[in-house]
């Protein structure tokens, strides 16, 4: 196994994980398969428990993982499905070395930091590396670890020394140390300031470790003097020293590292360059090009908790821009407080209050994400109501959902004190419930966690026709309620239908509002298994309101079509998949190939290359072609 460690000095929040995931996609471009490790020094067994204001996002994983935000980066940018040992932390080590004496392991030693805790840390990064994330056989040629915090930091002293070990047993060729660091620039010089950088390498160095590649954060580019000071005086080679300076967008980061050879670099240290490929990042540059041409935009409301730290929602945002791309929109997120917009505020702090209901009204579309504690709850409820009587599309995630069975059981069935209890557990009316397995004593990894499986009731609804009409989904979950048994069938009565539940049938999964443009709940989190190119489903619909009065259209004929829908930007006319769906499509005549059918067709996701829209090429002949290479699809895969 190859390992490449990710380090930072100076300063925390350089983008440690977004450069490790960027170093991946290359060396995946490169040809060859990549997994990923963080470390995070904290005490904490997981991120759990921790708040969103302190630490951002937790994301889940498949199995159930609670963990940091930067595997979700690893997951998009990879594409790999990763595991909950792929997160250490300083709990899960400790407590696996306490477990241990316990037990007796230790035959009556001492139990001590070295070499009892380094050789745990050692173990687990080589046991987890050798675990296959992509899909296919065998371990990854390369794996990709990034040491959480700043090289000094007292927490990650222990994981410093083992990583120094295990550099020494794996030897040379078979370890790569790129470390990250900050060139500032004071305002008052104006010069790009190289000591910061030059103390944290002289730190990590004293620790044993030596860094055969300087990953540089900053503003502008560097200056080429820059790079020789920090060569000089580093003792890294210049060609080794990366600039990693703002961009764009952060699509534009595995470019930038290509572009400066960083892949090369890597290889040559790790002794793969008889083995790797030139690097292929056609759909990478075509991506960040496009994001960066965008012109048209979809504006989003986003009512939640947590919204003075966007980092709390990263990969809401992040789905919301994979499904934009798709729809060759740009984001506009209005982040709205849901606090702003109760009644309580009009009195406390009313600029605020106009401000957020301003907000709302503007919005093309409303997404209320997930969350616990009832602080902004009324808030929400206002949000889904005023989506529901204005046909404005509505997404609710997990605690969205609840929050739109809560809405509607008051203003419609007259439940005026409907609510959940997880906010009144007194309520008379409770919408929403505890879900009986949970845990009332203990927080940490007891609310039904990670994959779960979603069965349609029917195929008519629209979020399985999104789904391409399976019979089932299997989505992630991190929730400790539930919409209330009892009360499901009155809310069906009035018009509110649950499409999709899961394998017992007795827990609510989907939710959807017949009549309404858009209004869709999930009890699950499909922001999980978005990624740039593959948007989720549910965003592509929810937050592209062209697509809505596309569809309203009367001009369309339903043609039956075997296609997957997402098409891929490579060789568009050979990657359908066997998934039979109805495409909405315009009528045609000769010599007409209208824009609205491309809409059309993107309405469920569907792209297609821009050759096809060359005004040579508008015809009935390209587009018949263009169908029947879509019924053939099942021929091809």
């Amino acid at each position: 196994m190859k390992y490449v460690l990710i380090t930072g000095g100076v300063v925390s929040g350089l983008g440690k994980g977004v450069t490790a995931s960027s170093i991946g996609v290359v060396l995946q471009a490169c040809g060859l398969r990549v997994t990923s490790i963080k470390i995070d020094p904290y005490l904490n067994t997981d991120a759990g428990t921790m708040s969103p204001f302190e630490h951002g996002e937790v994301f889940v994983l498949d199995d159930g993982g609670e963990v940091d935000l930067d595997l979700g980066n690893y997951e998009r940018f990879l594409d790999v499905t990763l595991t909950k040992d792929n997160n250490i932390t300083t709990g899960k080590i400790y407590q696996s070395v306490l477990d241990k004496e316990r037990k007796g392991d230790y035959l009556g030693k001492t139990v001590q930091v070295v070499p009892h805790i380094t050789d745990a840390i050692k173990d687990w990064i080589e046991s987890v590396a050798l675990i296959p994330v992509d899909g296919k056989e065998g371990p990854a040629d390369v794996c990709v670890i990034e040491l959480g915090g700043t090289v000094g930091d007292i927490e990650s002293m222990p994981f410093i020394e083992a990583l120094r070990q295990l550099s020494f047993s794996v030897g040379p060729d078979n370890f790569c140390l790129i470390h990250v660091s900050l060139i500032p620039v004071l305002g008052v010089v104006g010069e790009q300031k190289t000591k910061p950088t030059q103390h944290s390498v002289r730190e990590l160095r004293a620790l044993g470790l030596t860094p055969h590649l300087l990953a540089c954060r900053s503003a502008q580019p560097l200056l080429e003097n820059t790079k020789v000071k920090l060569s000089q005086f580093c003792h890294v080679e210049a060609a080794n020293i990366l600039n990693i300076h703002d961009v764009p967008n952060i699509w534009h980061i595995p470019l930038l590292l290509r572009n400066q050879n960083a892949h090369l670099s890597i290889l040559k240290q790790l002794n793969l360059l008889s083995i790797a490929a030139p690097p292929d990042l056609e759909a990478w540059t075509r991506r960040a090009e496009t994001f960066d041409n965008l012109t048209d935009s979809v504006r989003i409301a986003m009512v939640g908790k947590y919204v003075g730290l966007t980092d709390s929602y990263l990969s809401v945002v992040k789905a919301l821009l994979h499904a934009s791309i798709a729809c060759s929109l740009k984001p506009t997120i209005d982040w709205i407080a849901a606090s702003d917009l109760e009644d309580d505020t009009a009195q406390s702090a009313p600029e605020a209050h106009a401000a957020a209901w301003k907000s709302l009204r503007n919005a093309e579309c409303v997404l209320v994400p997930g969350g616990f504690g009832d602080r902004g709850v009324c808030g929400m409820i206002l949000a889904a109501k005023y989506a529901r009587e204005n046909n404005v599309p509505y997404l609710g995630i997990c605690l969205g959902m609840q929050i739109s069975v809560i809405e509607y059981a008051r203003s419609v069935l007259g439940l005026g004190k409907a609510f959940s209890h997880e906010f009144d557990e007194d309520t008379p009316d409770p919408a929403v419930i505890f879900m009986p397995e949970g845990s009332r004593t203990h927080m940490g990894s007891t609310m039904r966690l990670g994959s779960r499986r979603t069965l349609f009731q029917t195929p008519d609804c629209v979020t399985s026709k999104l789904y391409c009409n399976p019979h089932y989904v299997d989505e992630r979950h991190r929730h400790r309620y539930e919409v209330n048994p009892d009360v499901i069938g009155f809310l069906e009565e009035a018009g509110l239908k649950f499409v999709g539940k899961d394998e017992t049938g007795k827990r609510m999964e989907v939710l959807e509002l017949p009549g309404h443009p858009f209004y869709v709940g999930v009890q699950f989190h499909p922001e999980f298994k978005s990624r740039p190119g593959k948007p989720s489903a549910l965003f592509l619909e929810g937050h592209c309101p062209i697509r809505d009065r596309v569809k309203d259209s009367s001009k369309f004929d339903r043609v039956n079509c075997e296609v997957l829908y997402y098409l891929q930007e490579e060789n568009w006319k050979h990657i359908f998949r066997g998934i039979k769906m109805e495409v909405d499509l315009i009528s045609i005549h000769p010599n007409q190939f209208y824009e609205e059918e491309t809409i059309a067709l993107r309405s469920y996701g569907i792209d297609i290359r821009n050759e096809v829209l060359q005004p040579s090429h508008r015809s009935h002949e390209v587009w018949s072609e263009f169908l029947a290479d879509v019924s053939r699809s099942r021929d091809i895969i």
